[in-house]
């Protein structure tokens, strides 16, 4: 026969077991947890950089400074795909399945991301995609768990298309050999109407000798009649603006460069191109609303220096994920929140955006811009030219829904 004392001792030691167990229940059921798998580090550790510091404001304006809503803190797992496919992979299904994370957000490349979505699948949970880029990602990869309020490349091109698309203009591509570069190509010749492409460049994302692949374009495109310009769809911290702008083709070929926008240490090398057009998702002194009046303001505050490219998408997600959770009143339930997301209307930092039920994908404005040499500013200045409402752009759904 045992002793009492082991039996009591068993009893008391599986009581405080199953109070330590109902405890973590108790602080699961009033916790949502988010997951933000992002690049932390590696060639775009920028761009997770600030979606991270925007992911983070979004949560406080959208809370009120609360960081909670209807009653649930909110909780922010982070980690680190170092923008590797199989790291982003494993770590989404480390945070649904061992970190119990309700929803997820990120991440910042393409390539990382197409790898993500058949988790999301498997786990039955939502993914909301911010900031990769790739048609894919909510066209022939897509599954029902996906959102994105990060623009894709067909919102990329159609902006662009308004910018450059004139009768007997001759364009050279130059991109990035990816997701994100084949696919905003392909939405680029798409929403061409006018303009012709005479020849497509692509080059590995660590380039950072762009001499040969721009020697190729020059070639495709200097006895051309009319006008031309090299387009450049290029995403990172190595850019190949320093390289054209040092051949001086312009004057040579009458060979001009165009692009989209981009974070602000890459519109540095725009001051070379004086004039230039293209089409940008955000830049912090065009949208006028009260939701970028805060963030400028803000993020000035904190940081001293104005939000970026990428801390606007930051903000974004997390004001649609508030708003959704606001609506199911803190239900964390993925079908529930699916059904309160389809056709959801939000306020943004670029104003309205509102996810097409369609495919998830947040349609939204882009900004016809032309580069002004400011000498105030280390950077381009895009002007506005004038902004592309989303009733404007045809962006075609790609899923096979």
């Amino acid at each position: 026969m045992r002793p009492i004392t082991s039996v009591v001792t068993r009893r008391l030691a599986l009581a405080a077991v199953t109070l330590v167990t109902t405890g973590l229940a108790l602080a699961a059921g009033n916790e949502i947890r988010i997951a933000h798998v992002y690049s932390k580090t590696g060639p775009l550790e920028a761009y997770g950089k600030q979606t991270q510091t925007g992911f983070m404001m979004g949560l406080d304006y959208a809370t009120g400074g609360t960081m909670t809503v209807a009653g649930k803190k909110i909780v922010v797992i982070e980690k680190d795909d170092q923008g590797k496919p199989d790291v982003g992979k494993s770590l989404l299904a480390a945070a649904y399945g061992d970190d119990k994370a309700d929803i997820a957000v990120g991440p910042s490349s393409s390539g990382v991301a197409l790898a993500m979505l058949p988790v999301a699948e498997e786990y039955k949970k939502i993914l909301l995609v911010e900031p990769a880029v790739a048609d894919s990602i909510t066209g022939d990869k897509w599954n029902k768990y996906i959102f994105r309020t990060g623009r894709n490349s067909s919102q990329d091109a159609i902006g662009n298309a308004v910018a450059s698309d004139i009768a007997g203009l001759n364009i050279g591509i130059l991109a990035q050999d990816y997701a994100f570069g084949r696919d905003a190509v392909k939405a680029y010749k798409e929403a061409l109407k006018k303009a012709r492409i005479v020849h497509e460049e692509y080059l590995p994302t660590q380039t950072t000798d762009f001499t040969a692949g721009i020697q190729r374009l020059v070639d495709a495109l200097k006895d051309k009649p009319g006008p031309k310009v090299i387009a450049v769809v290029w995403a990172g911290a190595t850019t190949p603006f320093g390289a054209l702008a040092a051949l001086d083709l312009q004057k040579r070929y009458g060979i001009a460069v165009g692009s989209g926008g981009n974070i602000l240490p890459a519109m540095a090398a725009y001051k070379q191109f004086p004039g230039m057009e293209g089409a940008t998702y955000y830049y912090f002194g065009i949208p006028k609303n009260p939701v970028n009046e805060w963030l400028v303001s803000n993020h000035y505050k904190q940081w001293k220096t104005p939000p970026d490219f990428f801390t606007a998408g930051g903000m974004s997600a997390a004001i649609a994920l508030v708003e959704a959770l606001k609506k199911t009143g803190g239900d964390t339930t993925t079908n529930k929140l699916i059904k309160t997301m389809e056709g959801m209307s939000f306020e943004t930092p670029k104003g309205r955006m509102t996810f097409r039920a369609e495919d998830h994908q947040a349609m939204q404005s882009m900004y016809h811009f032309k580069i002004k040499v400011d000498p105030a500013f280390p950077w381009g200045v895009p002007e506005l030219v004038r902004e592309i409402k989303p009733e404007e752009m045809n962006v075609p759904i790609r899923n096979k829904r």
